[in-house]
């Protein structure tokens, strides 16, 4: 029987090798090594996907740049 964690909303996750619990980042950074299936791209995926959430990248912050005064101004 499949174990599902229900914690996680894992339907919107992007189901790529690089968020696999099974994959790798291999040194290059252009591959990613998988116990499952070998060397495999980073946008690639397979039946075997299983979501590690400790493998994601966050994306960066977005930067509002520097405010003056006068843009609170009425």
């Amino acid at each position: 029987m499949k174990k599902k964690n229900k914690l996680l909303n894992t339907e919107t996750v992007n189901k790529v090798c690089l968020n696999c619990a099974h994959g790798k980042h291999s040194p290059d950074g252009e591959s990613v090594l998988c116990i499952k299936k070998g060397i495999m791209l980073p946008n690639s995926s397979c039946r075997k996907f299983e979501y590690d959430p400790l493998n994601r990248t966050p994306a960066r912050p977005v930067s509002f740049g520097e405010f003056s005064a006068e843009d609170f101004e009425l």
